[in-house]
């Protein structure tokens, strides 16, 4: 097993991957264990197969289920999946940095890149970037020196008239959304203002960078801001 970043390194196929990835991403969103059918879904499979790969994985120990059937990653469940989604966000941070890609085009792209990622490779690469703490999204990059401390964060839509906050992640990650956000400046870091929130579910209207521009509060609920 290799420890260099602090955790072990369980050999496992990209399937598997795939797996511990979604599951640990959804936690990481959420906060909670993972219902099947989100996670069929959000793999674009059928409920039927989401269920029995979650067997495999129950068998060689790296998830559990709880009294309502849904599952979380154990502790081996949870070092591997640090290591697929730290390779993940190391490989985006590579595409935008050095390749030049655009934020909305590095997700698929590191998708294919985070299963031949060696150790070896990841850990420099992470070097050669500077230890980036987190990926072109905001997202943390696990593990290693370029760990991020817990931040308390609210979505965009939670907030108030008047409130100033500095965007800190995108929660999608589907390029239209990623375009259309940063032709507004909606990026990781940008300081903002909300102005004004129209009633019954109207849009939000926010200044950044000296432009106001008015979202919907659905969109507003994927931009992850830390209040000011």
């Amino acid at each position: 097993m290799d420890k260099s970043l602090g955790y072990p390194f369980i050999m496992s196929s990209p399937r598997i991957e795939e797996y511990l990835e979604a599951i640990f991403k959804i936690e990481e969103k959420t906060g909670h264990p993972v219902n099947i059918s989100r996670l069929a879904e959000n793999l674009g499979l059928s409920v039927p197969s989401a269920s029995e790969m979650m067997k495999k994985l129950e068998q060689i120990g790296v998830i559990a289920y709880n009294e309502h059937r849904e599952v979380s990653l154990t502790e081996a469940g949870v070092d591997q999946a640090i290591r697929v989604v730290r390779r993940h966000r190391l490989a985006e941070r590579f595409l935008t940095d050095i390749l030049g890609l655009s934020w909305d085009q590095v997700h698929e792209e590191a998708c294919l890149l985070e299963h031949a990622i060696s150790p070896l490779v990841e850990e420099r690469l992470a070097e050669r970037l500077g230890n980036p703490q987190t990926c072109p999204h905001g997202h943390p990059i696990p593990g290693g020196p370029g760990k991020v401390k817990a931040e308390r964060l609210a979505p965009l839509s939670d907030l108030t008239a008047g409130a100033k906050a500095r965007v800190a992640l995108i929660r999608d990650e589907e390029p239209d959304v990623l375009i259309y956000l940063a032709g507004l400046e909606l990026r990781p870091d940008a300081d903002l203002t909300v102005e004004e929130i129209a009633p019954f579910g109207g849009p939000i209207t926010i200044e950044i960078n000296g432009a106001r521009h008015a979202i919907g509060p659905e969109l507003a609920s994927r931009v992850m801001v830390e209040k000011k």
